[in-house]
């Protein structure tokens, strides 16, 4: 972990950056990195070189943030150097010596992690001195999100859609590597391939990324002629999506490693594909179950019937007691929505009472004897009639 931890440990709070509060869950944290690289997400704002580096600047905090141990580590370097650990300016904190460090010899800014490791028993991973160089962790690209929109049946039956995305996709010239066909990126000689050197700070020194090599701890001496080094090219890619049957609007399909490449050669992110499933013009959706409304005749609520009843694979025959109210509901099992583990919902069908807006006159007759024939006032429980 020693060599995962960066100047930018002790000046970025990246718990800020991310909107968070510093006791948030792995889940908020995640949230709101997706939220914020969603919005500021080079792609959806082409040529804005402010949001290019918000977007940089959350992913950075995320590497960190987004995983337990890196966090862990993070949190106690910080609440060193919030107590004056190592000092982060001249002189230190209040009650230390001159440097920062109590009784230390002057002018002592930075702190060397590997001096930390030592000092509290492998902190950062046990990382000391007399351990030999180590390589620099590729970094794993960003995570990408799309859309993909259904229709109501296909979402109910299941579907294969393709979806688009334009961004960096890996050089198919150098595969990635960003050298040119037949060669190889070497280790830099300048931080032995780790990505960072010691900077020297009177009593402690610094670890700081390694400016030769850019803190990827390799030298590409011949670059790629198609991606110029970078090992990735800006393309448009289709995938297609295998959409579940029984899939629910705002639902997220994972395809693993369909996200953006990691730089120098690191493991790409993943593409997460939001289905929109439109409206249907009958049937509502309850978590597994299909709703619909289903219109009745005063007499066929009155006196009881046997109704057609629509389906999404058919149309089923549905009892309507006598005296059926309207906003009845009934439950016909099985004719729901397909479930993740198996099975199906049920249909939960309601009905409305169809008052017709004209009436014949011999209509009108028949409800005024049946009007007669009314002994008692249905409002009579509400003390008027």
């Amino acid at each position: 972990m020693a060599d995962e931890v960066r100047r930018e440990w002790f000046e970025k709070d990246y718990y800020g950056v991310l909107g968070v509060p510093k006791n948030a869950s792995a889940s908020e944290i995640k949230k709101a990195y997706r939220s914020l690289a969603q919005r500021f997400h080079p792609d959806a704002n082409p040529g804005n070189a402010d949001a290019e580096d918000r977007f940089k600047e959350i992913s950075a905090a995320y590497d960190v943030l987004g995983d337990e141990e890196k966090r862990k580590s993070y949190d106690q370097v910080r609440e060193m150097g919030a107590s004056g650990f190592g000092g982060f300016g001249p002189g230190g904190a209040a009650g230390q010596g001159p440097g920062g460090w109590p009784g230390g010899p002057g002018g002592a800014q930075y702190v060397n992690v590997e001096d930390i490791g030592d000092l509290f028993g492998g902190l950062f991973g046990g990382a000391g001195r007399g351990r030999g160089p180590s390589q620099a962790r590729p970094q794993r690209g960003a995570d990408l999100e799309t859309d993909a929109r259904v229709s109501f049946d296909e979402a109910m039956a299941g579907t294969t859609v393709p979806v688009k995305i334009t961004g960096p996709a890996v050089c198919q010239t150098c595969h990635g590597s960003g050298a040119a066909p037949g060669t190889s990126p070497i280790t830099c000689p300048e931080c032995d391939g780790s990505g960072e050197i010691a900077v020297n700070q009177g009593f402690f020194s610094m670890a700081q990324p390694c400016r030769r090599c850019r803190a990827t701890g390799r030298i590409i001496e011949t670059p790629c002629a198609t991606c110029k080094g970078a090992g990735s090219v800006r393309r448009t890619r289709t995938f297609q999506v295998k959409i579940p049957a029984g899939v629910k609007s705002g639902a997220r399909i994972k395809l693993a490693g369909r996200g953006e490449p990691g730089p120098a050669g690191g493991k790409p992110g993943d593409l997460f594909v939001r289905v929109n499933v439109a409206h249907h013009e009958l049937f509502g959706r309850k978590g597994d179950n299909l709703t619909l409304t289903l219109p009745v005749t005063f007499p066929e609520a009155a006196l009881g019937a046997h109704v057609q009843v629509p389906t999404m694979n058919g149309a089923v025959t549905l009892k309507v007691p006598a005296g059926t109210p309207n906003g009845k509901t009934f439950r016909i099992k099985g004719k729901g929505a397909p479930k993740a583990k198996g099975g199906d919902g049920d249909l939960l069908v309601t009905t409305q009472v169809d008052v017709p807006g004209k009436l014949s006159k011999e209509q009108k007759e028949l409800l005024r004897q049946l009007q007669e024939e009314q002994k008692e006032s249905p409002r009579k429980s509400l003390g008027v009639t």
